[in-house]
């Protein structure tokens, strides 16, 4: 497909499709601001799941080797409407921008785009933003996370002495009395060995587990990037979770347990493990996403594993209207009937309302 160019008031800006372009590929594969979100294993994972249109812009003309790229996705339903999401299902996705001058003239043009094609709004999850071009571009706050990451250059007896003595160390320890046994892989057993404990603690959570398939399109996407990491007691799975490898991170993106386990310090275990694995590997940080502000024990956990914490915002244009006491009863409602549901109607509930959020 031919890439598409609209003239600006500042100059050129170019469409291009992703899933069909090997520049964008390219410059994921050089840009130090990339991600596991960036790639077209993501991306169509994202397609073949959700039905999802990924879009780039870029100022870079057809021919050229891409110098910029913003990617969104194009998101239709008759729920939430027409909307473009920087990236749907992910945790963060920078603009892979240069300047200050490109930033100002992809944000301008797409608020053109919302206005042009209809659309609801545009969503922007940036790890890094220059503020002051946003806001003057009338871009605002549409959600804020703590975001965590851990530096996995320092030697594996830094990295345990910088765990939380009680709440991370001692549990190690008594997981490793109690013989837990650590595995990983791709194999199909794993992920619907860690597709059972996903909706265990969605359902404690009240919360709806994601599809089934979009694990498995993960898996066949992203292939060897993608690990089901596990640890079990007598062949119990009692912790999991599913890290995806991208350059120098690797990327904690869901994890699960059995609540009955917790005393045996499983989930700990896991972690250490994978730090020691992800050291082995030679991965240089560990990814481990954000946390939302009303988790404060998942971000208490993070910090105590040693991992540094900074902000993470989504931004929106136009403006989100105010959050209501009213959108607050229903979240409140809906984790009460989704924490309460069978689980087979709790899976059927993800199957359908997925493809309306992100």
């Amino acid at each position: 497909m031919a890439p598409q160019s609209v003239k600006t008031g500042a100059g050129m800006v170019y469409e291009i499709h992703p899933l069909q372009d090997r520049r964008w590929s390219e410059l994921v594969e050089r840009h130090p601001r990339s991600s596991a979100f960036h790639t077209v294993a993501w991306l169509n994972a994202l397609h073949q799941t959700y039905g999802y249109e990924p879009i780039a812009y870029t100022t870079s003309p057809p021919g050229a080797c891409l110098e910029n790229g913003l990617i969104f996705c194009r998101a239709a339903s008759w729920i939430t409407g027409r909307r473009m999401i920087s990236l749907p299902f992910s945790d963060h996705c920078q603009p892979l921008l240069q300047s200050v001058e490109s930033w100002r003239l992809l944000l301008s043009f797409l608020q053109s785009e919302v206005h042009r094609n209809g659309f609801r709004y545009i969503e922007l999850r940036c790890l890094e933003s220059p503020g002051s071009a946003l806001t003057k571009l009338c871009y605002s706050v549409a959600a804020r996370f703590t975001y965590h990451k851990l530096d996995l250059r320092p030697d594996l007896d830094s990295l345990f002495r910088s765990f939380h003595k009680s709440c991370i160390q001692r549990r190690i320890g008594r997981a490793e009395r109690e013989h837990l046994v650590y595995e990983e892989g791709r194999s199909d057993p794993l992920l619907k060995s860690f597709y059972k404990l996903l909706v265990q603690t969605r359902r404690r959570h009240g919360l709806p587990p994601q599809p089934f398939v979009w694990f498995e399109n993960l898996a066949v996407c992203l292939g060897e990037r993608l690990i089901i990491r596990q640890v079990s007691k007598d062949g119990q799975a009692v912790a999991c979770m599913l890290t995806i490898a991208h350059g120098q991170t690797l990327v904690y993106k869901y994890g699960c347990s059995d609540g009955r386990f917790h005393n045996l310090g499983g989930v700990p275990l896991l972690f250490w493990m994978t730090i020691q694995n992800a050291k082995q590997a030679g991965f240089g940080e560990l990814d481990l996403g954000r946390s939302e502000a009303d988790n404060p024990g998942l971000v208490q956990f993070k910090n105590r594993l040693g991992a540094a914490s900074s902000g993470l915002t989504y931004y929106r244009y136009p403006q989100p209207s105010s959050h209501s006491v009213t959108a607050e009863w229903g979240t409140r409602v809906g984790r009460y009937v989704f924490s309460r549901l069978p689980e087979a109607l709790l899976v059927r509930a993800a199957d359908l309302l997925y493809k309306h959020v992100g």
